[in-house]
């Protein structure tokens, strides 16, 4: 139990500069991933056939929330004021985005590399100890290349404590031409930005939103389609900015632990995937 979780100072400001560290560079075929495994066990950049896919850490800033691929774990999105209740008991966690927790500890944290070969690696963190995280707790991560596809898995257990968990990813995809999106309902978001229930009927783009979905999402650029395939039932789209469109497959919605969320048993634990599959277009 003497390896250290996240980074308790970098929890403080989740827009804080973080470096990338050393990289660990996979390849197969037209695909190229750097990951950091220190930056929070994220996907620093992923190209294919030559064409760089997310912002990067040089890409106009190095904020810890703001490049990358990076997992979301143990919840996705802001906690109000970052105060839940469990099992009878009320916690405060660290307020690391305007008077909210966002995002969990996984994104700050230095994630340990269990294997690693020429095209996949496999990473583990444990979760804090503290009084804001008494439950502790282990995640776990697997990303494998293959002939034009990307796989990531990504799962949490629970060690001797029960626990509350949302588990997800946060691509930060360079902007496509074009989003295929047509969600079926979302969170209503309140005045502070957060989402709400009951469920809604969505409204028109730009969003940042969280919807529940269960059909094709995919990103168009003038040379090849990137298609997005989870089991999550849940997808953040961020889509406001020039630059960027964020989409997020997560196993429930931001402040899933005032909503409602999965709770893992002791010694049980959920498991998840995201795969992303580039197909060429045909040019005119």
């Amino acid at each position: 139990m003497a390896e250290c979780a996240a980074d308790l100072a970098a929890l403080a400001d989740a827009t804080a500069l973080l470096s990338p560290g050393p990289l660990i560079r996979l390849a197969k075929d037209r695909l190229e991933v750097d990951l950091a495994p220190r930056a929070g066990g994220r996907i620093a950049q992923i190209r294919f056939d030559g064409e760089e896919q997310l912002v990067g850490p040089g890409d106009g800033g190095s904020a810890a929330i703001a490049w990358g691929c990076y997992p979301m774990v143990p919840w996705a999105g802001r906690i109000r004021d970052g105060r839940f209740a469990f099992d009878g008991k009320s916690y405060q966690l660290h307020r690391n985005y305007e008077g909210h927790a966002i995002h969990g500890f996984g994104f700050v944290s230095a994630w340990t590399v269990d294997a690693c070969s020429a095209d996949a690696a496999s990473l583990h963190v444990r979760l804090p100890r503290e009084a804001f995280w008494p439950f502790g707790g282990i995640a776990r991560q697997g990303i494998e290349l293959g002939k034009d596809q990307l796989r990531m898995v990504l799962s949490i257990e629970a060690e001797e404590h029960a626990m509350p968990a949302v588990i997800g990813w946060h691509p930060w995809f360079r902007k496509p031409e074009r989003l295929d999106f047509a969600p079926s309902h979302v969170h209503p978001r309140d005045r502070d930005g957060i989402a709400t229930l009951p469920l809604a009927a969505p409204g028109p783009s730009p969003w940042d939103d969280c919807f529940i979905h269960a059909g094709e999402v995919a990103l168009h650029h003038r040379r090849w389609q990137l298609q997005l395939l989870s089991e999550c039932s849940h997808w953040v789209v961020f889509d406001a900015l020039a630059h960027t469109t964020c989409v997020e497959p997560q196993t429930g919605p931001p402040d899933a632990f005032n909503l409602g969320c999965d709770v893992v048993a002791p010694g049980a634990s959920i498991e998840m995937s995201m795969t992303l599959a580039w197909h060429d277009l045909q040019q005119d």
